[in-house]
């Protein structure tokens, strides 16, 4: 953990103290995930003020922090290869998505789910630091909100939620980033109480889900979460792991031979490369399916000149 301690939230920077508050949560069992999520802060803020006085002293902080976490995981390719700390992290939040997303659709509605869907946004939120997202992450990313939000409101009107993509207008998701932000705080001892929520009522998604291509519930991961979030009152159960899935090689990769004519390019490589992190990732996690799947799509890649 990094040990360099921030000075308070200039008010400028309230749209990235929740990725900041997961980044403590995560120092100590997703470290790799905590640098990223400090990471995203940095960039953000750097765009939003890096001029104003007391901008320029949070972010230098911030940056102090950056620097000891590289320090101490500097031989951890998931810091050192942007490919490699991509696929890591993008895992960790489909695992969290995918918690949240079981747990909704198995009807079992509480606070530890709601702040599942909730990290997953934030998390996806941070992959940016890769690049865009792709379409299915940014479905991802607004359904996770719009979950959160609904849900929530539910359990406070005391109104049973519906499970699954379902129809519905938007939700405010200010709530949830309240009741967020006061769960830990930031700096030691102190509590920064937030009046205003980071992601605007205006910015939840009010389209209609019963289309939108979530990935069944079935797959959810066997360990995620690691802990239940503080002050939910939520007590501590152990969460079983779920069964997997595994998926059934693909028998005609056992006679494919690559044809002469097939020319691999360097974008052919990278995919492949790609595909085998993801994989690599996913067995951290324990997740057979998830790394089979993506080591069959690289060898039929290098294989064949396919996808």
């Amino acid at each position: 953990m990094a040990a360099t301690a921030l000075p308070p939230l200039p008010p400028q920077f309230k749209s990235i103290q929740h990725h900041l508050r997961t980044a403590q949560e995560l120092d100590k069992r997703e470290p790799v995930v905590a640098y990223y999520c400090r990471l995203y802060a940095m960039q953000t803020g750097m765009k939003i003020d890096s001029k104003t006085p007391e901008c320029r002293k949070f972010l230098s902080k911030l940056m102090d922090q950056l620097e000891a976490m590289k320090k101490q995981f500097g031989d951890n390719e998931a810091i050192t290869q942007e490919i490699v700390g991509s696929a890591h992290v993008e895992n960790y939040a489909l695992k969290m998505f995918l918690y949240a997303d079981n747990e909704d659709r198995a009807g079992q509605f509480h606070k530890n789910m709601i702040k599942s869907f909730y990290t997953a946004s934030l998390l996806i939120d941070v992959l940016t630091v890769f690049g865009e997202l792709s379409e299915e992450n940014a479905q991802h990313r607004k359904y996770a909100r719009w979950k959160a939000a609904y849900i929530h409101n539910c359990l406070k009107n005391g109104e049973t939620p519906q499970p699954g993509p379902i129809g519905m207008e938007g939700e405010s998701f200010a709530d949830v980033e309240r009741e967020e932000a006061g769960s830990s705080s930031l700096h030691s001892g102190t509590t920064h109480p937030t009046s205003s929520s980071t992601y605007e009522a205006n910015n939840i998604p009010t389209s209609n889900y019963t289309g939108i291509h979530i990935p069944p519930g079935a797959h959810a991961p066997a360990n995620t979460p690691a802990e239940v979030p503080h002050n939910t009152g939520v007590t501590s159960n152990t969460i079983q792991p779920a069964p997997q899935n595994i998926p059934l090689v693909d028998p005609s990769l056992y006679s494919a031979q690559s044809a002469g004519e097939v020319r691999l390019t360097p974008e052919d490589f990278a995919r492949a490369q790609k595909y085998c992190k993801y994989a690599g990732s996913a067995l951290q996690y324990e997740d057979v399916s998830t790394a089979v799947q993506n080591l069959q799509k690289a060898l039929k890649l290098l294989i064949t000149g396919r996808e």
